[in-house]
């Protein structure tokens, strides 16, 4: 799956576009979570825009990839990014968290086509990636390991890392081998009460997830390039399941509030948000950082 220089370009003007959208569905329902989505547009944006296997005409294809949210507070980046694929309006997001609204403060599978599971508590999303990874192999056979099996996604947040249910799954995936899994962990480093390290220190997730039987990968999360490489690479491993540790900026894109972990679950008023699209529209250049 190579990119080239202006596929990257594009994709990032994209996630730019994406992060402006997820500000006005922020300011519009007046509550939500602005640090997290902010952080996974980049991710988001290089999933739906290059990496998977997905028909936004067709939601229910069964040859789709999957992609599971895990940690659904941040599901606006996803509602944001779908919309720019042509699942439904970019206008629609504006019903962000309002009655009766498709585009709930959690995602909720049976409003919204495209959606593959509920999910709120966290935790859960792994084992429900794992479960479908292992379904995918057992009717596939020697297919779940080729090019053009169906992978499975699932996008976690850091903290999530403190609910048991994820080694559990962990454990078991590596177990099976699940070659057809790839997990994704936001490393943004906070949490709603503070930082990851303070509330439950995490330590070395790398060691943490190769004891458990993963192929471990970090990159940053905000590289277009150095993520869709990754996956690459993710695809080539048949023998076990693979992470990718995507170190993140939290409230990246707004300088005012990156790495702030009290933006973990509040939105913009109305005069934040306006602040924070004149920030987003005139910041500088883009500043890599390397992870090995």
């Amino acid at each position: 799956m190579s990119v080239t220089d202006a596929e990257v370009a594009d994709l990032e003007k994209k996630a730019e576009q994406i992060r402006e959208t997820i500000i006005t569905m922020l300011v519009s329902a007046g509550s939500g979570h602005t640090a997290g989505p902010l952080d996974m547009a980049d991710i988001f944006t290089a999933l739906y825009f290059h990496i998977l296997k997905h028909d936004p005409k067709n939601p229910e294809w069964e040859e789709r990839d999957r992609l599971i949210l895990s940690n659904g507070h941040i599901v606006p980046v996803r509602y944001a990014t779908m919309a720019h694929a042509g699942y439904f309006s970019v206008e629609e997001c504006q019903t962000l968290r309002k009655f009766g609204s498709r585009l709930q403060g959690h995602p909720e599978r049976e409003r919204l086509p495209g959606l593959e599971t509920t999910s709120g508590p966290l935790g859960e999303g792994l084992s429900q990636g794992a479960g479908i990874a292992y379904a995918f192999r057992m009717s596939e056979g020697t297919r779940a390991s080729a090019s053009n099996a169906r992978h499975v996604y699932v996008c976690m947040g850091d903290g999530e890392q403190d609910e048991g249910n994820v080694w559990e799954a962990a454990m078991w995936a590596g177990k099976n081998k699940l070659s057809n899994l790839i997990a994704i962990i936001d490393r943004n480093n906070i949490q709603i009460d503070g930082m990851t390290e303070d509330i439950m220190p995490l330590g070395d997730l790398r060691a943490k997830y190769e004891a458990f039987g993963w192929h471990v990968l970090e990159v940053d999360g905000h590289n277009m390039r150095q993520f869709i490489e990754a996956v690459d690479e993710a695809k080539a491993i048949f023998e076990k399941p693979t992470v990718i540790i995507a170190h993140t900026i939290a409230g990246k894109g707004v300088p005012d509030i990156e790495t702030d972990f009290h933006w973990h679950g509040k939105p913009p008023t109305k005069e934040e948000g306006a602040k924070f699209l004149k920030e987003l529209r005139t910041a500088g250049g883009r500043v890599p950082h390397e992870y090995s």
